[in-house]
Order: C-alpha cells, then structure tokens, then sequence
C-alpha cells in the first residue's frame, strides 16, 4: 500500500512537471520576445518624438544592437522557431530605424519603423498559427 502511494504521488509529480515543461518553456520565450518588442517600441517612440536628438538617436542606436544581438543568441523552442525569424527582422528594423536616425535621414527613420511594424504583425500572427500569443 505504501509503495502504491509512493508510486501514485511519483506519477502525478512527473505529469505535473512534463505537462506544464512545455508551456513554460514557451512562455519563457514568450516572455523574453516581449521584453525585447516592447523596449524596442518604446525607444523608437521616443526617438519619433525627439528625432533631432543626436545623442538620444546614438544611445537608442546602441540599445537596438544589443537587444538584436541577444535575440540572436537567445535559446529558442522549438514550438517557435517558425516565428524567430520575424522577431529578428522586428528588430533588426528597429536598429536601421535608430541607425538612420543618427544619420538624421528622417524618410530612412520611417520606412524603418513601418518595416519593424509590419514584421511584427508578421510575427504574432505565426506566433498564434503555432497556438502561442504574446504577453500583455
């Protein structure tokens, strides 16, 4: 009878950690995707309102790199690897917005925006074919 217990409590512990590993997982991503889109729209909102500010425009510049380079090198699972691609093209566009700020190219600065946009809309929506959806 013991051993019967010990064996149920085991079995529901192992449901309980191989049932939710996968959705915290991707939540995991999810969370991290995010984070990345969210201060990327934020100083690129700055940035539109302030767009003659040269040393706004070069720290934003250098903000964009890194947040790219980690999205790069970030741990990505497989239940999203159809959408990576279009994170890294969000911000990629986010960089060459903030870039062509510094070159103070307002139409550059624009186009940028309306790419790392339109790459978004791309990424949620392979995002919500895989059954996955942003977090607030």
């Amino acid at each position: 009878m013991l051993q019967r217990r010990t064996f149920l409590k085991s079995g529901i512990a192992a449901f309980a950690v191989f049932g939710f590993a996968e959705e915290a997982f991707g939540g995991s991503y999810l969370n991290r995707a995010s984070m990345l889109l969210r201060g990327a729209e934020l100083e690129a909102r700055a940035l539109r309102a302030r767009f003659h500010d040269k040393e706004l425009a070069r720290v934003t510049h250098d903000l964009a790199l890194c947040r790219t380079k980690t999205a790069q090198e970030m741990t990505v699972p497989d239940e999203v690897k159809r959408a990576h691609p279009h994170l890294l093209l969000v911000l990629e566009s986010y960089e060459r917005a903030a870039e062509a700020a510094v070159r103070v190219s307002q139409k550059d600065f624009l186009v940028a925006l309306a790419r790392a946009r339109d790459e978004e809309r791309i990424f949620v929506a392979v995002l919500k074919q895989e059954g996955w959806a942003l977090p607030n």
